[in-house]
Formats: structure tokens, sequence, C-alpha cells
């Protein structure tokens, strides 16, 4: 399988500035843009643990807001 393969990720709506700029600054991933809106491209590895911090500071904010 050859390691250089790259994919595309679909940025979630709801994804804040500050969100996907952490996820640039600690991930090595490209942010694109396409007619279907912006998404992802990089290491299939390296985009599910983006997908994974996304949903983390997403559910943090979320109970942040929910005064938890």
């Amino acid at each position: 399988m050859d390691e250089d393969v790259k994919y595309e990720m679909r940025i979630p709506r709801g994804i804040s500035g500050q969100i996907l700029a952490g996820v640039m600054e600690k991930f090595d991933v490209e942010v694109k843009q396409s007619d279907d809106g912006p998404f992802l491209y990089g290491e299939k590895e390296v985009l599910e643990e983006a997908q994974d911090y996304m949903i983390k500071a997403l559910n943090e904010r979320i109970d942040e807001l929910e005064g938890h």
C-alpha cells in the first residue's frame, strides 16, 4: 500500500475558525475549498486524529454553553 496516498474529509458545518485554526496548528493537513465547501486534505490517520480533535472541541464548547 502506498503511504503517500492523501484523502479528503469535509469539514462539518459548525466548526468554528478557532477549532479549524487548532486543527491546522496541530496536524499536518491542508484546508482546501471545493464547490461543496471546505475540506481537509491529508493522510488517513492524520485526518482521523483531526476528526477526533474537532469532535472533542465541539463537545467541550457544547458543555461550556450548557453551563457544565
